[in-house]
């Protein structure tokens, strides 16, 4: 079987979140645990970093990543969803897993059929990565959660610290309806005595965490108390200074990052006693360089060779957009028009979202590929209802196209609302 036939088979027939939405959700860990088993239990083979988190756990998770690959160890990544290869979720030293390794991979779960219970598509994904990584003898591998945490499928880990990078609203119809209901479900990957590592947290949200790590003898730092980072843009990056590691500059931009950095630092401080060859150089390179040594993708990401000056984002929340919505007005109101192709999935706020969008903008609404895509029509009605207006279009390549066709040489191109939006347009590139 070829890959693209594999691939194929994965995504079809194996229920998968980004296709059909809750339905491919499983919440325990029976059926991780009893895949992982008939694979040899590769995730007890090497050491684990585990990270959860509304938002920031995926920049956070590379910066680590790409940190541990400059100061010489062998690391594996595993994140979600892709954009353009689904060997984007599992990487060892940036480099995405081979193709023919994922086809043998689901050529043998194919012939060992049937199971019993059939595992979706990130249970059997999420074992796949731990095997990988075991099959390439990686040192380290840093484990992104897909969805809460408590419940998640990479909730089979035993890691040497816990990452919980912030709590906001999202996926509230499986995980809960207030911020404290959803931090019950991220603390859920907080184990005996392993030290864990919490970002932004406040009120509720805070004495969640407490609770769970005192109930668990596990050591807790919070970043905003450990880390008191000083920080400025710098180019097109971001400068920190005041850091055990002395000054950083980060490649990753925007005042979202801020706080990202304040808890990879954090943790990173933590890690040093596992990985000793961590050091003030390895920090830098790691933070200066994330994008080329991980391969990560969408994050406040200026798109080069376009014909008008375009950046995309993976945003897909209330608690991204409170930080997008800021930056994109401000953008709105310098030289040029600022033209927007956003798109959303049915399980969004798309409501609050729009609120957070800038009023001096010209928008168009795109249909996300994924079968969970928003129908542009209904996008437009929900932005009329917040009192913006554009157009609507099938697709994200034909909305990008009419922006185009819009645009003079002043103007900006803004791609996001939804991962799968940022997935369209680079894979229409």
């Amino acid at each position: 079987m070829a890959y693209k036939d594999s691939i194929g088979w994965l995504f079809e027939q194996v229920p998968m979140f980004q296709n059909v939405g809750a339905k491919a959700y499983k919440p325990g860990l029976g059926t991780t645990l009893a895949l992982a088993a008939a694979y040899g239990n590769p995730h007890r083979k090497f050491k684990t970093i585990h990270i959860a988190g509304t938002n920031g756990k995926g920049s956070s998770a590379h910066t680590i990543a790409a940190v541990l690959q400059s100061a010489g160890y062998r690391v594996g990544l595993y994140t979600s969803p892709h954009l353009v290869d689904f060997r984007e979720r599992i990487r060892v030293n940036g480099i995405p897993a081979d193709e023919s390794y994922v086809e043998r991979f689901i050529e043998d779960f194919r012939a060992s059929a049937p199971h019993d219970p059939e595992p979706s598509f990130f249970e059997l994904t999420t074992v796949m990565a731990f095997r990988y990584f075991a099959d390439c003898n990686v040192d380290v591998a840093v484990i992104e959660t897909g969805l809460g945490g408590r419940l998640d499928s990479t909730n089979i880990l035993a890691p040497v610290v816990s990452i919980i990078t912030n709590i906001s609203l999202d996926h509230t119809a499986l995980l809960g309806s207030t911020e404290a209901e959803i931090a019950v479900e991220k603390a859920g990957i907080i184990k005996p005595l392993t030290p864990v590592v919490v970002g932004r947290a406040d009120g509720d949200v805070r004495q969640v965490f407490a609770d769970k790590a005192a109930a668990m003898r596990a050591p807790i730092l919070f970043a905003s108390e450990c880390m008191n980072v000083e920080a400025r843009h710098d180019h097109d990056g971001m400068l920190y200074s005041g850091t055990p590691w002395g000054d950083i500059c980060g490649e990753l931009p925007g005042e979202c990052q801020v706080e990202n950095a304040a808890t990879v630092l954090c943790a990173l401080g933590v890690l040093r006693d596992v990985f000793p060859a961590i050091n003030a150089e390895a920090v830098a390179a790691g933070f200066s360089h994330v994008c080329e040594l991980t391969g990560l993708m969408g994050r406040w990401m200026w798109v080069k060779d376009t014909p008008v000056r375009t950046v995309c984002d993976t945003g897909h929340n209330i608690g991204g957009w409170q930080w997008l919505g800021p930056k994109l007005d401000d953008m709105s109101r310098s030289s040029g028009q600022l033209r927007m192709v956003v798109g959303f999935v049915n399980d969004k706020d798309v409501a609050a979202i729009m609120g957070c969008m800038p009023r001096n903008a010209v928008y168009y609404f795109a249909t996300p590929s994924v079968r969970r895509g928003r129908e542009a029509e209904s996008t437009l009605e929900a932005a009329r209802g917040a009192g913006l207006d554009g157009r609507a279009y099938g697709s994200v390549a034909e909305a990008y196209e009419a922006a185009v066709a819009d645009s003079s040489d002043a103007d900006t191109i803004f791609v996001g609302g939804s991962t799968f939006v940022v997935a369209d347009f680079l894979a229409s590139r």
